[in-house]
């Protein structure tokens, strides 16, 4: 049977379950409506340090980038200065530009006036004392101005933001902006405000290649910060924010715009009353634009760059380091260096034809080694005429020149005097190569004996030969370098006996320091270019060098000055009123290389040298142009310059020995105007030189004019056989070697040879004493057959190089006719085959021999 279970009873769901969610509806409502408030302000808090996280991350960012920045080293030293050379009275003559390749002055923050640091800071950062580097609401201002105009209208940029971009430059991106925000509170943390607004007026590009306000302010109105007006200022602080856009020379309008609109906002800051703000907006721009200064630019240039800074221990220190050097204080006279500059252009006008392109001047203070002028070129530009060669720097062969310095050197070893007798005949001087020099005057002329007063004053070539000869090339080296020719290299050998006629480069430099030399009676004295160096705002005065020392004794000297002096000297070579005859006293000399390459004029007074050369830079020849037609213009131009510079009194003052006469030593005595020896009843002619003194009392008589006793009725020889009715006494001349030939081709009144057979001498030689009037002097002339000594000279002297090997010294003995027959004996001692004799100290005789037949001998002295 099927069980049946009775269902249990169901109560109904839908109500209940509807109930259920209506109250927990209610509930959540009530819930949602009591934690509303609380949802909303933690969404407002989850916004807010969403937008801090979003501002204070870059912020932290950034200071953490500060902590890590160092300062750049560029702001731990000075700005970098460009380096300003400065004439002997200020005036600018080069700015060199510093490393970065701009011109710039940096100064110290006290030499800004106020109203140029107000207007600076009016244009760029008002704020700068108030913030820390940044300013924010610069930078939320620009931001809000940048949004509205939906462009790039203002920066927020600070005066340390600024320096710091300067400092290290970035590329316009976020990044680049940051970094430059951190840099900027590194600066600020690790300088104080006043130093980083001077870094900032010191370092700003505010121009064109112009670093620094103060460069700007003197380029664009030629003045410094401290003299400009308060337009001024405000014009120069407006150039930062753009320098190409508000150019003042370019875009004047633009550049007034910007200027009126600082001056405005210094006037709304408070910084100037409104007065002054209308003064400073009606006042005109004058652009004095400042063409950079290139004043003796071959001068400035050999300064900066070292080639002569080493006159000067102190400044060659300097140059090795220019870091902080700023200025330099030269010597350089301006107007003079104006005149020089404008004599040389002058006189290479008319010497055109002549194929002449450059000149070249250097004048120097006597008493302080002072460069006072420097003419390199005539152009220093012109790429045509090579004008950036210096020719005072340049090798150059000087000519004549030199030879007051062989003269000295022979007056100090040989005892020569002004009236020493030199031969201005043909000479033949052995070379060590074989052959022979033969050197020639300037005009082709032999003018037989002359003294050397007229040898130097009239620049002859052949007694300056002789003379080198004489004292030896090598001492005259040594002199020559002494002095301070230092580009004379090569050994003496080298030179030979034509280093006399200048045949030997030297810089025109060297050339007037030698004669300056001179001028100060034989006292060496170091070349100065430079009198004050300013580095890191610091001057240090350089002092005139002192003296290096005696190189020439002081009488010797005062005699090459008195002949360089001496105007009826040169005049039979050079005229009467030539270039070379001044206003003013000088002592001047001239010179010409070999084919008219080169040609200088070189003189002083008591106060200063002048050396001019003239030529081609190419080593091209010029067209028969002397010292006296070429360089000798420019010279006379610029020393009379140059003397008119000097008071009155001492510009006047004598170059000849004068009152100094008694003090040197020296006495003014008569001499046979021929021999230039003491004077007898003879002499037709006298004159006075200066002698040392006593010499007139123990030096030879002149041993050229001599008296003869004549028969009338035939002009011979009149011996005692004849009476006073019969017989006449004339005044005859007798010459030995090497003026027999010259004599004799002159027609020199040369006594006659034979005796009258009415009335014979005893012995025609006697009266003669070995000279007979007719140039022979020894039996030679009477035995033609009697071999003749062509050299050495009678009475030559040679001395012995100390710094030679012995077996190296050696005296070439020539002999006419040659031949092996003839003997030669030095002395008592037969001369080898090869007729070459060692130099040994001493008084020697020389004589040749062919048989029974003699030469007359020869005398010459070894020391």
């Amino acid at each position: 049977m099927q069980n049946h279970v009775a269902p249990a009873r169901v109560w109904p769901t839908f109500p209940v379950m509807a109930s259920l969610s209506f109250v927990l509806r209610a509930r959540a409502r009530r819930l949602r409506s009591a934690l509303a408030p609380r949802r909303l302000w933690a969404a407002r808090w989850r916004i807010f340090f969403g937008a801090l996280a979003v501002v204070a991350a870059p912020l932290l960012l950034v200071g953490i980038l500060a902590l890590f920045t160092p300062l750049p080293e560029e702001l731990r030293e000075p700005a970098a200065p460009s380096l300003r050379v400065h004439a002997r009275n200020g005036k600018l003559l080069r700015e060199v530009r510093a490393d970065d390749g701009a011109r710039a002055r940096p100064l110290p923050l006290a030499s800004f006036p106020p109203h140029v640091r107000d207007a600076v800071l009016a244009a760029e950062d008002r704020r700068f004392y108030a913030h820390l580097g940044v300013d924010l609401g610069a930078v939320c201002r620009a931001a809000l101005s940048n949004v509205t105009h939906r462009r790039v209208v203002s920066g927020a940029s600070t005066i340390t933001m600024q320096l710091a971009r300067t400092v290290r430059p970035h590329r316009r991106s976020l990044w680049g902006k940051v970094t430059e925000t951190a840099l900027a509170l590194r600066i600020e943390a690790s300088l104080s405000k006043d130093r980083i607004l001077e870094e900032y007026l010191n370092r700003v590009i505010y121009g064109p290649n112009l670093r620094g306000y103060a460069a700007a302010s003197e380029a664009y109105l030629g003045t410094a910060p401290e003299s400009l007006s308060l337009a001024g200022a405000a014009l120069i602080a407006g150039l930062p924010r753009g320098p190409s856009l508000y150019a003042v020379t370019k875009r004047p309008d633009l550049a007034k715009r910007r200027r009126d609109r600082i001056l405005v906002r210094m006037a709304e800051a408070g910084m100037i009353d409104e007065g002054a703000k209308e003064r400073g907006i009606a006042e005109p721009i004058v652009a004095n634009v400042d063409k950079p200064a290139f004043g003796a630019p071959h001068f400035t240039r050999a300064l900066v760059s070292g080639k002569i800074a080493g006159v000067q221990p102190a400044l060659a220190e300097a140059m090795r380091d220019k870091t902080a050097l700023s200025e330099i204080h030269t010597t350089i006279d301006p107007e003079l260096q104006r005149t020089a500059e404008t004599a040389v252009t002058a006189t290479l006008a008319t010497l055109a034809p002549k194929h002449v392109t450059a000149a070249s001047v250097v004048v120097l203070e006597n008493a302080t080694g002072d460069v006072l002028a420097w003419v390199g070129s005539p152009d220093f530009y012109s790429t045509a005429a090579l004008g950036q060669n210096d020719g005072v720097l340049a090798l150059r062969q000087p000519g004549s020149s030199l030879k007051p310095f062989v003269y000295a050197e022979a007056m100090s070893r040989l005892g020569f005097t002004g009236a020493t007798l030199l031969p201005d005949v043909e000479i033949h001087i052995p070379l060590p190569g074989g052959g022979d020099y033969v050197p020639h005057d300037y005009d082709g002329k032999e003018r037989g004996p002359v003294r050397l007063r007229d040898a130097l004053g009239n620049s002859l070539n052949i007694p300056a030969v002789y003379t080198i000869q004489q004292v030896g090339t090598a001492t005259v080296l040594a002199r020559l370098h002494a002095f301070g020719f230092a580009s004379l290299v090569e050994d003496a050998e080298h030179y030979g006996p034509a280093l006399a006629l200048g045949d030997g480069e030297v810089t025109l430099l060297e050339l007037a320091a030698a004669y300056a030399t001179l001028a100060r009676g034989g006292v060496k004295k170091p070349v100065r270019v430079a009198t004050r160096l300013v580095r890191a705002d610091v001057p240090t005065e350089l002092e005139a060098p002192a003296a290096e020392g005696r190189v020439l004794d002081e009488r010797i000297a005062a005699m090459i000055t008195d002949i360089l002096s001496d105007k009826s000297a040169r005049m039979s070579a050079f005229g009467d009123q030539n270039v070379l005859e001044l206003e003013v006293p000088v002592a001047a000399k001239t010179g010409t290389s070999k084919g008219y390459r080169d040609n200088v004029a070189v003189g002083y007074t008591r106060e200063v040298t002048v050396a001019v050369w003239v030529g081609n830079f190419d080593g091209s020849p010029m067209r028969d142009v002397s010292g006296i037609t070429g360089a000798g213009p420019i010279f006379r131009e610029v020393m009379e310059a140059a003397a008119r510079s000097r008071p009155a009194p001492t510009r006047a003052r004598s170059l000849s020995i004068g009152d100094d006469a008694a003090r040197l030593g020296l006495a003014r005595t008569s001499i046979c105007a021929l021999s230039g020896e003491i004077p007898t009843s003879a002499c037709p002619h006298r004159i006075y030189e200066w002698l040392p003194e006593g010499d007139a009392d123990h030096a030879p008589p002149c041993a050229i004019h001599h008296r003869v006793r004549l028969d009338m009725r035939n002009g011979l020889r009149a011996g005692p056989g004849c009476t006073r009715e019969v017989t006449t006494e004339r005044v005859f001349e007798r010459w030995r070697q090497p003026y027999t030939e010259w004599a004799r081709r002159t027609n020199r009144a040369l006594a006659p040879e034979a005796s009258s057979t009415a009335c014979p001498t005893d012995d025609d030689t006697a009266e003669l004493d070995g000279a007979l009037g007719d140039g022979s002097g020894d039996p030679s002339v009477r035995d033609p057959l009697a071999p003749r000594i062509v050299y050495p000279f009678d009475g030559a002297r040679f001395v012995i190089d100390p710094e030679r090997p012995a077996e190296l010294q050696l005296l070439e003995i020539r002999v006419e006719p040659e031949g092996t027959t003839v003997e030669v004996r030095v002395d008592d001692t037969i001369v080898s085959k090869t007729r070459t004799w060692p130099l040994a100290p001493g008084t020697h005789t020389i004589t040749a021999r062919n048989g029974s037949h003699a030469s007359s001998p020869i005398r010459i002295t070894v020391r």
